[in-house]
């Protein structure tokens, strides 16, 4: 494992270190082996705090909450500011420090595993492209602190073992968040402001230009832009808005197949059965008869 700084901890802030016996029960494990932490803390206001590692021996994410830094890989050098995430995968040489007059604040992992590579391009990491903006989010730095809990377990297995499991779940939500930074931050596309209305209508129709109207685009620049935020086109995820509707009336009500293709939108019930198969694997009567077993 790559070795941490040698930065003073105060009383506020955590360094842990997973110990080796721990390590080598992680990466035997078949719940945590494809990935898990090998160290982890939180620095706050770290003035002094810097790090060089020309050979970088496993994988780091660091994640500053306040203040600002500076990271270096190469010859390429980057500032970085509150809500930006560095990602360190292994053996990229690299080198950062915190900023003299306003000291970054810091939550940081050091992990492994056999999908370690995936997780970081996961995360967002490309060649040339460490750093990632996810915002100052209080729903990641709850997780950090959930995960930082595990250094006050006595070394108990299962703690560790929930804890790798943690960090998958960790990396995941920073993509969420990240997305929705995205969305937040690109001119004239309000994700969360477009997927409320597709909500209000989802008992009726909605076509794509009253969407592009609302971002102030024009459909196919619209519909590129949800696309590659979301994974979905707008009316696909507007479709599966109304399909996870449907499935909720099906599961907690007694209305006919037909009631409920009308309460989403559709007149002809024979047109919503054949929606509702392509989407979910099985006809309505079939989902409402295998989630009511």
């Amino acid at each position: 494992m790559s070795s941490t700084s040698q930065w003073p901890l105060p009383a506020e802030g955590v360094r842990f270190l997973t110990p080796a016996f721990m390590l080598e029960q992680l990466h035997r494990h078949p719940l945590t082996r494809d990935c898990y932490p090998t160290a982890m803390g939180y620095y706050p206001q770290a003035s002094g705090h810097r790090m060089r590692r020309p050979r970088h021996d496993d994988n780091l994410l660091l994640y500053c909450v306040d203040g600002r830094g500076r990271l270096r890989i190469g010859g390429q050098r980057q500032d970085i500011g509150a809500g930006d995430l560095i990602l360190l995968p292994q053996g990229l040489g690299h080198s950062y420090s915190a900023d003299r007059e306003h000291p970054w604040s810091l939550y940081w992992i050091h992990f492994q595993g056999i999908s370690s590579r995936i997780f970081m391009e996961y995360l967002g990491y490309r060649e040339g492209r460490a750093v990632v903006h996810a915002g100052v989010a209080p729903g990641l730095i709850a997780a950090f602190h959930t995960l930082l809990a595990v250094n006050r377990t006595g070394y108990s297995s299962s703690a560790f073992i929930n804890a790798a499991n943690q960090c998958r779940h960790l990396f995941t939500q920073i993509v969420l968040e990240a997305n929705r930074q995205r969305a937040t931050h690109t001119a004239g596309l309000d994700l969360e402001a477009i997927q409320g209305i597709m909500q209000d209508r989802i008992h009726g129709s909605l076509e794509l230009e009253e969407l592009a109207a609302v971002a102030h685009l024009s459909k196919y620049h619209f519909a590129s832009r949800y696309k590659a935020l979301t994974g979905y086109s707008p009316i696909k995820h507007f479709l599966h808005m109304k399909i996870e509707y449907a499935c909720q009336l099906l599961d907690s009500t007694d209305l006919s197949v037909k009631a409920i293709a009308a309460a989403v939108g559709y007149g002809d019930a024979l047109y919503f059965s054949r929606l509702f198969r392509q989407t979910v694997g099985l006809s309505p009567r079939a989902y409402r008869s295998s989630v009511r077993k």
